[in-house]
């Protein structure tokens, strides 16, 4: 599993908490700052699991005797 995936999912969580915080407390700011770092998490979960996607494949080519077809 990539890295990218499982810290995207980190802060994935830690900008829902934020948001939520920002709406109990009538915050905006932290509120807004927490739905931003949610969004950066789910750009970073979702390149993660692109990478995993790409490894799994290149790894299915490797195993499987098939040069990589390349672009």
């Amino acid at each position: 599993m990539d890295l990218d995936r499982i810290e995207g999912a980190g802060r994935e969580v830690k900008g829902a908490v934020k948001e939520a915080a920002g709406k109990v407390t009538g915050d905006k700011r932290t509120e807004v700052k927490g739905k931003v770092e949610k969004n950066v998490g789910t750009v970073q979960r979702e390149v993660g699991e692109a990478k995993d996607e790409v490894r799994d494949a290149m790894d299915d080519d490797t195993h499987s005797g098939t040069p990589a077809r390349r672009p």
